[in-house]
């Protein structure tokens, strides 16, 4: 299975900030689209991605004067990206390796959409289901 049949199934619907916006709107962002991050764009190149994870470290390290900052101060500038046609094995394992929970996809030069793990996982279990229904099917003759 690849990236890009994840992204079919799921719609490339992104959810981005500006770098400027505070931390505080970032949270109320996230709550109101129902994720665990965002892509920081500034136009339409992606600087960065802000998860719920950078939001706890920010308050861990400057408390709560952190969400009146801009967003640029805590996200993730580092952007690993994955290509809709890379399998879903090779983005789970890049995935898992870096520690990653949300990896944006690029096609083209352009944000086509984001996967989650949980999306990975997801398409991973129903490869396996369909695997195995084959394998019945076959045995069973």
């Amino acid at each position: 299975m690849l990236v890009s049949e994840i992204l079919k199934e799921k719609g490339g619907a992104v959810f981005s900030v500006a770098p400027d916006i505070t931390l505080a709107a970032v949270c109320g962002r996230l709550e109101s689209c129902r994720v665990g991050a965002l892509m920081v764009c500034d136009k339409e190149q992606v600087v960065g991605v802000i998860s719920e994870r950078d939001i706890v470290r920010s308050i861990a390290t400057d408390g709560a004067a952190s969400l009146s900052r801009p967003v640029s101060d805590y996200m993730t500038r580092d952007v690993i990206f994955a290509d809709p046609g890379e399998s879903v094995a090779t983005v789970m394992g890049r995935m898992t390796d870096r520690r990653i929970r949300h990896l944006p996809v690029m096609k083209d030069g352009r944000l086509a959409g984001v996967i989650s793990i949980g999306d990975v996982v997801k398409s991973r279990v129903a490869e396996a289901t369909r695997d195995a229904e084959s394998l019945r099917t076959y045995i069973a003759g």
